[in-house]
């Protein structure tokens, strides 16, 4: 993992550290290290400050076994401030809430689409576990046209939903079909980020 040159003597010896969920796009924290945490980060793989009360290294998740396995480090303009894409392993904060700002941080919009991105895990995992009972397994055993029905089941029920009924059904329904549709891009071995892709692709165009 290589990074740009970081300007060590501007910060002496210290910079701070932002530490953002590689998946949500939540910040986690914010801590300080110096080369010596910065080296560690590296080698282990998991995020390790300067901790200026304890004056030692400190790997976060040490104590709780909540560690925060590093993806990706940036290094900002200034040279002066990193950030850390990581995958948290429990809580990032002491005090058991996702984040060091509470259970009232204020939430990104980007953040809230993020769960797309964990439903696609979730789908994934109960195809893999194909539990006895489950829906998702049943649609599975059934084959791709019964899914690929649902699909066009659930597209139908949102359109009529559009017409004729609240807007609380309508979500419901949306909610409904974007499960499915998940479904079958995992059930045919594809992705929403293929998906995403795809659109960004057609934006540039129009562009």
């Amino acid at each position: 993992m290589t990074l740009p040159a970081v300007d060590w003597e501007k910060m002496q010896g210290l910079i701070p550290a932002i530490i953002q969920d590689v998946n949500s796009g939540a910040v986690l924290m914010m801590g300080y290290m110096n080369r010596e945490a910065l080296a560690a980060t590296q080698s282990t793989g998991r995020v390790t400050f300067w901790s200026r009360s304890k004056g030692r290294l400190w790997t976060k998740g040490e104590s709780s076994g909540h560690f925060l396995e590093v993806r990706r480090i940036a290094v900002d303009c200034d040279q002066d401030t990193l950030l850390v894409l990581v995958e948290p392993t429990g809580p990032a904060c002491h005090l058991g809430t996702a984040t060091c700002w509470g259970t009232d941080a204020p939430r990104s919009l980007a953040e809230d689409l993020a769960f797309l991105g964990n439903l696609e895990r979730i789908v994934a995992q109960r195809i893999d576990a194909r539990r006895e009972g489950s829906y998702t397994a049943k649609l599975l055993d059934s084959g791709m046209t019964r899914i690929a029905q649902k699909v066009g089941e659930e597209g139908l029920e949102l359109a009529l939903a559009a017409v004729a009924q609240s807007d609380r059904e309508v979500i419901g329904e949306a909610a409904d079909l974007l499960f499915h549709t998940v479904l079958l891009l995992k059930a045919k071995g594809l992705s929403l980020a293929q998906v995403v892709a795809e659109l960004q692709s057609r934006h540039r165009v129009l562009l």
